[in-house]
């Protein structure tokens, strides 16, 4: 899928390949395949290992590859030579040639599993024209609703969201966020991975959007 000049590609669960002209950003990789190769840069939302995996990273990585990730999976990636890791925090801002990254809660309410405490991360990546948000893992939580105005600034947006439920939100959650954002386009994900969650739920996310008057699209895996 190509926006604005910016290439969206799906890696599965959580993980995007985006590309713009020479410039390439991977967000969670898991699984990747041969066919995807070196990045610029490499946005880790948390530690789990589904969102952290080592050899997805190691194999996305070239050197002065730039990591961005939360603090305590910083460990992890300290084998992986010649790579350039940040580590970031919610509020952070960081600068990649023409494009603008923004970190942003993910969290659970009323589950267990990605406590607030933890600090864990959405991110907002913004090009010329096109903001893409990647919720992370989360829940519907009050810090999305600073998010609206993307999509009323003249910008294409693009949201991915998490639909497979028991971690995250489910598909009628992430509907409603999609509703709250109204972005020009919303796609699901964490599905399809053996992790949890399935194309059904995917499926349901992109009818329920539609009943909601939002465009919502499943991307194939790469």
């Amino acid at each position: 899928m190509e926006i604005k000049g910016v290439k969206i590609d799906y890696l599965g669960h959580d993980g995007f390949l985006i590309r713009e002209g020479i410039h390439s950003l991977a967000v969670d990789p898991l699984n990747v395949s041969e066919n995807v190769g070196p990045v610029d840069v490499i946005l880790i939302t948390h530690s789990h290992y589904d969102h952290c995996s080592i050899k997805d990273i190691a194999k996305l990585s070239k050197k002065g590859t730039i990591i961005l990730i939360p603090a305590d999976a910083q460990s992890k990636i300290t084998h992986i030579n010649d790579v350039e890791m940040q580590i970031v925090e919610v509020g952070d801002e960081i600068a990649f040639k023409n494009i603008k990254i923004s970190t942003v809660p993910a969290y659970n309410i009323g589950k267990v599993f990605h406590g607030k405490s933890e600090g864990w991360l959405g991110y907002v990546i913004k090009f010329d024209g096109l903001v893409i948000y990647h919720a992370g893992d989360s829940d519907r939580i009050p810090e999305m609703e600073k998010l609206t105005g993307y999509g009323k600034q003249g910008n294409e947006f693009v949201v991915m969201l998490p639909v497979s439920g028991k971690f995250v939100m489910n598909a009628e959650e992430a509907a409603d966020v999609a509703a709250l954002l109204s972005p020009t386009l919303a796609i699901p994900m964490h599905y399809g991975a053996g992790v949890v969650g399935t194309l059904e739920d995917a499926q349901r996310f992109v009818s329920l959007c539609s009943e909601r008057k939002i465009h919502a699209e499943i991307l194939e895996k790469l």
